[in-house]
């Protein structure tokens, strides 16, 4: 007998996990692959509808987009260059806006660990699809957390890399970077190594030893908003992690970001989210369409003046430099990646709730994410076995083009949690 199709295999199981709302749209007929090499050569690979490809409409979670694209964009080209085979197209909240995947376009996609509970966003269809073993790859994107959020909540690694280093970088003007989630890191590795550019093996520095660093541990979040109380499931997977990496070798000593300089840094965030989701609505070809949510941030950042913007990005620029010297001159930064784990679907009520106060209220159990947008620094997700109900999970980050260190780091937690 001859092995099944990987292909087939997964449309087939997209078709059966209905019940997750993970696909926009489901393809049948998927061109084959026609380069690449091991491992990814005819990997069947799920991507988020904010990747453009030829012939298909990029929706963004939205009513509002209804024209197809002309050819693929330098993503989608890249994934097609490196062998992998799309079947299809996931879910996220209009706009890639929001934590949660859930749009007035598409309904509300679920969480395969319980379906009760959001997969995060704004990658959350491409986290359920991996999470539930529709596919083993699937597209992301990150622009204050959408890689590492819905990892978080689905129970998976989740890899942001350096601003720059995949092809389609740049959106929220500048805060948003490519990328994928998988089940496994040397996956994850291994489809950065093929479509980025690092300078040297991710997967190689999966397996490597870090050497002795010195890992600041922080626990409060970006002020985007007053945050949440921490979960003690989360606060004890950080203090587990914690114990590993200094049984490991490494010095591990408590650090937090000053006051003033953690403010400045949140509303820098925020301008150039506010004026990124304006510049995205602005392509629409419907803009009436965009939700009652939407229309309300896209105002906002409508208001913002271009200098103020442009303060905001080369504030980033200057902060992604010298972060970690200022926080003790560590080499790594552990923290939670949320308050607590995956929340309900319904926590952040309906697409027509506010936008201004839904944004401020995920800000207060999100908040640990997107700082390093804001820097250009890598950052990744790991999930922790905390005796919870729900996965809980530990962020770590690194100095902009230390993308090899932090996977090295990581590698060396996974196996001290594992043994």
């Amino acid at each position: 007998m001859s092995a099944p199709d990987p292909v087939a295999a997964a449309i087939q199981r997209a078709h059966e996990a209905r019940a997750l709302n993970a696909f926009v749209a489901i393809d049948d007929d998927p061109s084959p692959a026609t380069g690449g090499g091991p491992p990814l050569r005819g990997l069947p690979i799920a991507l988020k509808d904010d990747v453009g490809v030829a012939g298909e409409v990029t929706g963004w979670g939205s009513r509002a987009f209804t024209t197809a694209g002309a050819a693929d964009d330098a993503f989608a080209a890249a994934i097609r260059a490196a062998g992998m085979v799309p079947i299809g197209r996931t879910t996220l909240p209009e706009l890639a806006a929001f934590g949660v995947t859930d749009s007035a376009a598409h309904g509300v996609t679920r969480n395969p660990l319980a379906l009760g509970h959001t997969p995060g966003g704004s990658s959350g269809g491409s986290a359920a699809a991996v999470a539930a073993g529709v596919v083993d790859l699937a597209t992301a994107s990150d622009g204050a957390g959408s890689i590492r959020i819905p990892a978080a909540c689905c129970g998976l690694p989740g890899f942001k890399p350096t601003t720059g280093t995949m092809p389609g970088s740049g959106g929220w003007r500048g805060l948003s970077t490519t990328g994928c989630l998988t089940r496994e890191l040397a996956l994850a590795a291994s489809f950065y190594d093929a479509v980025g550019s690092f300078g040297t093996s991710l997967r190689a520095a999966l397996d490597v030893d870090p050497g002795r660093l010195r890992v600041g541990v922080a626990v409060d979040p970006l002020p985007l908003a007053p945050p949440e109380r921490l979960d003690p499931y989360v606060g004890g997977a950080v203090r587990l992690v914690a114990d590993r990496l200094a049984a490991a070798g490494h010095r591990v000593v408590p650090v937090r970001m000053r006051t003033d300089r953690a403010q400045t840094a949140a509303l820098a965030v925020v301008t150039r989210m506010l004026r990124g989701l304006a510049d995205a609505a602005a392509t629409a070809d419907h803009p009436e369409r965009l939700e009652p949510r939407i229309r309300d941030l896209v105002r906002a950042g409508s208001l913002l003046p271009e200098a103020a913007v442009a303060a905001a990005v080369a504030h980033g620029e200057r902060l992604g430099d010298r972060l970690l010297d200022q926080l003790d001159d560590v080499d790594v930064l552990l923290t939670p990646t949320m308050r607590g784990t995956a929340p309900l679907v319904d926590r952040w009520g309906s697409v027509d709730r506010n936008g201004l106060v839904t944004l401020t209220s995920m800000g207060r159990f999100y908040g640990h994410t997107p700082l390093y947008n804001h820097t250009g620094q890598p950052a990744v997700t790991l999930p922790v076995d905390a005796g919870a109900s729900l996965p809980a999970a530990v962020q770590l980050a690194a100095a902009p083009g230390r993308d090899a260190l932090l996977m090295s780091v990581a590698g060396q937690v996974q196996r001290a949690l594992a043994g």
